[in-house]
């Protein structure tokens, strides 16, 4: 009360006149207040660098959980790369080279001789490229049983190399069937064939840039 009292009683034009105790406590809150404008002021850089040094370190952080992930699942990228080079290896020997077309040719035509067929015709076409691989379309003809066409066609899915039948058309003729096809297999460039397609395209391509 009595605190109030000399509270109530003090003339804030005369602080030298302010008893000791409201002397004190005005002292202190003048002390807390400039000590707390100085470190506003002082410390407002620090308190921003703060921010930036924080939002910097969550960006850390995602970046260093997200090349753990990618850590973690490059066993299993290099497992899948492993597995596609396998597969695809597995698919080009199935595609005969240019020196082995002759032998894929030959065995066409044993095929549907070990069935008791007759070829009337067997016609290699011209070879349409497409990329890396070279498509060889033969037509071919041939005469005999329903069954025999039957196993002629089984034999040549089942060959090592990839040969199809395609544009089949079935007659019959005076005892037996006769079956028109375009047979189809595929063969991978060599590396001469590559380079000398990609020297073709050179001019092309610089042709069709001075059109434009």
């Amino acid at each position: 009360m009595n605190l109030l009292a000399e509270l109530r009683s003090i003339d804030p034009k005369n602080p030298g006149g302010w008893p000791w105790l409201v002397k004190l406590v005005a002292f202190a809150a003048i002390f807390l207040g400039v000590v707390f404008a100085g470190a506003v002021l002082d410390w407002q850089d620090q308190w921003e660098n703060l921010g930036r040094v924080k939002q910097e370190e969550e960006k850390l952080k995602e970046t260093f959980l997200d090349k753990k992930k990618q850590a973690i699942n490059l066993d299993i990228i290099k497992k899948q790369l492993t597995d596609t080079q396998q597969s695809f290896g597995a698919l080009l020997k199935q595609l005969p080279n240019k020196s082995e077309m002759d032998a894929l040719l030959t065995d066409i035509n044993q095929a549907g001789l070990g069935r008791g067929l007759q070829f009337d015709l067997f016609r290699p076409g011209a070879e349409v490229v497409t990329g890396v691989f070279a498509e060889q379309p033969i037509t071919i003809k041939v005469t005999g049983a329903y069954d025999d066409l039957g196993k002629f066609a089984s034999d040549i899915s089942q060959l090592p190399r990839i040969v199809t039948l395609n544009n089949i058309s079935i007659n019959p003729t005076t005892a037996q069937l006769s079956m028109d096809a375009t047979a189809k297999t595929y063969r991978y460039l060599d590396e001469e064939e590559l380079a000398a397609q990609r020297k073709a395209a050179k001019p092309a391509a610089a042709k069709a840039g001075a059109k434009k």
